[in-house]
């Protein structure tokens, strides 16, 4: 290598650390002025850099692969719409379109273009979910998208730096909170324009005329790169599937992953059709999810953008509950769509032993609560507060080849869980308890994350309702390599009636909800842990005496500490 080439590679890769650096602090933009607990306090967003052909060249290291790994494909849609040399200074453009941007219509998608001595030279992209978009409310009830509340095609939010007054107006009259959800286009708007913003001092910085170079090295080296990581894998096809509750009858989700030397193919040929109910899927936030399955395995260091994401190919047939058409729907889209890296892992396992974790809850156990006029089934809501929030929460992760899972932690999805405080802030309701559920994590060698139990109530002693999309209840999360499966989850109110794992439902004056969220699989031989960290898990409540006895065969004398001699007597009758 020349010298010269040398300076230039060190360049790139400069450049390239400044447009991570760029996107991170677009996201953080975005976290610092949102209105809505989704995107403030759990992050569930996304952002990003594009080229003008529509090519994410970098993505924020905040935000869910949901949002991003979508949101990568969606901004094409923007530009068949609207080519970038039809764009202005000031152009702002939106939609929630669940097949055009991230699966659902409460995600909305921005898109800025940024200019460069008067030539559009890259766009700016960010997704967050918002509080309401109108309808039914945030849950699985709908039958059709229409169902499921205001619903915005590509369109120009914003001409030559001004809003249309119009569209907002539109939003606040069909949403149930137009403050918080005015507030989050509005955040989306500034963490894009903060964006185009660095990129032009970079140019300067760096005397760039466009992207274009810049960003056919990062797609090309991304792209090499998991091509490098694809090679050492045993060429072949493997198969795995996954059952799960779905709706009002279990759902397949079934798989064929083909590694190739020019890619990783994953098909879902195979899997249930769609549902009646609003637990469907569009095809790019499968393929969103489905990808991210892979590289969680498959190349883990190498930067996503449209390079790395173009070696894997995720296809499934239309009609499937995993390529959804229009009008199907799909509000909760997440539920089914978050399995999808358990089953792409679980191929993967089959190709290489000793990488995949166990299945984790993985589904969002995100309680909907709302309170209000014809809100709350069967019950009279009088003069109560009316409100509607969303409580971001989950169960246990799958435990690891050489760890345990990691408990009430999301994955695949990132979020992270929202604070009681502020969502008792914000919303007439009080969270009586959150607390680690025991025993709920898988047995294994290592040992699955734990799940959480939560009782929520009203604090105005009112009947509210709850949008439930929680699944895991009838399906357990599934150990590996001899580890034994985590615990399914409940779904009840303390008075002891069972509800139903979907669908909307009350919760009566002087009641409260009780959510027991599952735990992930174990892995490994549960005799194979060492002792001692049982004796810890049970001093923390994560297990319990007679699980630590009858699941490890570890027994702890009156002061906690392993009975070392019991311990061996029945590890050995094992």
């Amino acid at each position: 290598m020349s010298k010269n080439s040398a300076l230039s590679e060190i360049q790139n890769q400069i450049m390239w650390n400044r447009l991570i650096a760029i996107v991170e602090e677009q996201a953080q933009t975005l976290i610092r002025t949102a209105f809505s607990t989704a995107a403030r306090e759990a992050g569930d967003l996304s952002a990003g850099v594009f080229d003008t052909q529509g090519r994410m060249l970098a993505q924020a290291v905040t935000g869910t692969p949901g949002h991003v790994n979508a949101m990568a494909a969606s901004v094409e849609f923007f530009l068949d719409k609207y080519p970038a040399d039809t764009m202005s200074p000031g152009d702002v453009y939106v939609t929630n379109d669940p097949w055009l941007g991230t699966g659902h219509l409460h995600d909305f998608t921005m898109v800025t273009p940024t200019f460069y001595q008067g030539k559009a030279v890259g766009l700016f992209a960010s997704t967050t979910h918002v509080v309401d978009v109108g309808g039914i409310g945030f849950g699985a009830d709908g039958r059709q998208v229409y169902d499921e509340g205001l619903y915005l095609p590509i369109l120009p939010l914003a001409k030559a730096g001004k809003m249309d007054e119009a569209i907002l107006e539109i939003v606040r009259a069909n949403v149930r909170e137009p403050i918080q959800v005015e507030g989050d286009l509005y955040s989306l708007t500034a963490c894009n324009e903060i964006g185009c913003r660095r990129l032009v001092e970079m140019m300067d910085e760096f005397g760039l005329d466009n992207l274009d170079g810049l960003g056919q090295y990062m797609v090309q080296h991304s792209h090499q790169a998991m091509l490098d990581e694809i090679a050492k894998l045993p060429k072949g096809t493997y198969h795995n599937s996954m059952r799960v509750d779905g709706y009002d009858k279990p759902l397949d989700l079934v798989a064929a992953l083909t590694i190739a030397d020019d890619g990783i193919y994953v098909d879902f040929a195979g899997s249930t059709g769609v549902s009646n109910k609003g637990i469907n899927v569009p095809i790019t936030y499968t393929q969103a999810y489905a990808s991210f399955g892979v590289r969680c395995l498959v190349g883990p260091t190498v930067p996503n953008n449209a390079g790395s994401l173009s070696a894997v190919k995720v296809t499934a047939p239309e009609g499937t509950i995993l390529n959804a058409p229009h009008p199907c729907a799909v509000a909760a889209r997440h539920i089914t769509g978050q399995m999808l890296p358990d089953v792409v892992m679980g191929c993967l396992h089959k190709a290489v032993a000793g990488r995949a974790p166990a299945e984790g809850t993985s589904c969002l156990w995100n309680p909907a609560l709302m309170g209000g006029h014809g809100l709350v089934p069967g019950e009279d809501f009088a003069d109560a507060t009316p409100f509607a929030v969303g409580l971001f929460h989950t169960g246990g992760a799958g435990a690891r080849p050489h760890k345990d899972g990691l408990s009430a932690t999301a994955f695949p999805s990132g979020v992270r869980n929202t604070p009681v405080e502020i969502n008792e802030s914000i919303a007439p309701i009080v969270v009586w308890k959150k607390e680690y559920r025991t025993d709920s994590g898988g047995a294994g060698e290592f040992r699955g994350g734990t799940g959480q139990v939560m009782q929520i109530a009203s604090s105005e002693n009112a009947p509210f309702a709850i949008a439930a999309t929680f699944d895991r209840v009838h399906h357990a999360p599934r150990g590996r390599e001899g580890g034994l499966d985590g615990f399914t989850g409940n779904v009840e109110l303390t008075s002891g009636e069972v509800l139903n794992n979907k669908g909307t439902q009350s919760i009566p004056r002087n009641d409260r909800l009780h959510l027991e969220m599952p735990g992930g699989g174990g892995y490994g031989d549960p005799f194979q842990r060492d002792a001692a960290k049982v004796a810890v898990d049970v001093r923390d409540g994560m297990v319990s005496l007679s699980a630590a006895r009858d699941l490890y065969g570890v027994v702890l004398d009156a002061s906690g500490a392993v009975d070392e001699r019991a311990t061996d007597a029945l590890r050995n009758n094992k």
